[in-house]
């Protein structure tokens, strides 16, 4: 059997994107830090994302029933951070500027991209869920060279071009 340790340890060697997962409706504006979110299918666009059962948001997701997931890029370390500590929501959303796109979610102004979704269907494995969200509308316009990423438990700059 695989102890938590274990697996804690070998997930760090998996580099993920940074993303700041939102959502907005009659539970009201929150949001949280991802890095377990991923591709489906392109037919239709789908996203699934990971979030733990006992976050604090967590029942607020599953009312509102839309989320969007913002990509970081390279130099928003801090506002991952910011989303995964303990602040109340109205301070986190402070910190930033932010829009919507077509289901009223937070989309982050200046992220890599942005995905808002519809959340089509909850999973429960342990002490997690997996939401199944259909991408409704994108924002993908902004320029820049880097995204933010996740390895060994440290940020870490990724870019198409070759720093030098």
């Amino acid at each position: 059997m695989v102890t938590n340790t274990e697996f804690k340890n070998a997930m760090s060697k998996l580099v993920s994107a940074v993303h700041i997962v939102t959502t907005d409706g009659i539970s009201g504006q929150h949001g949280f830090t991802a890095s377990a979110v991923c591709s489906v299918t392109d037919a239709p666009p789908t996203l699934l994302v990971c979030m733990n059962g006992n976050a604090r948001s967590y029942e607020h997701f599953v009312e509102n029933r839309v989320l969007c997931v913002n990509t970081l890029a390279a130099e928003q370390d801090n506002l991952s951070n910011i989303f995964a500590s303990p602040m109340t929501s109205e301070e986190r959303f402070a910190q930033a500027k932010w829009t919507t796109l077509t289901t009223g979610a937070p989309v982050l102004t200046s992220s890599l991209v942005s995905f808002d979704c519809r959340i089509d269907k909850i999973e429960t494995v342990g002490t997690h869920s997996i939401f199944i969200c259909q991408i409704i509308a994108i924002k993908d316009d902004h320029d820049t060279e880097a995204g933010l990423a996740y390895f060994g438990r440290a940020y870490h700059r990724v870019s198409a071009v070759q720093d030098s």
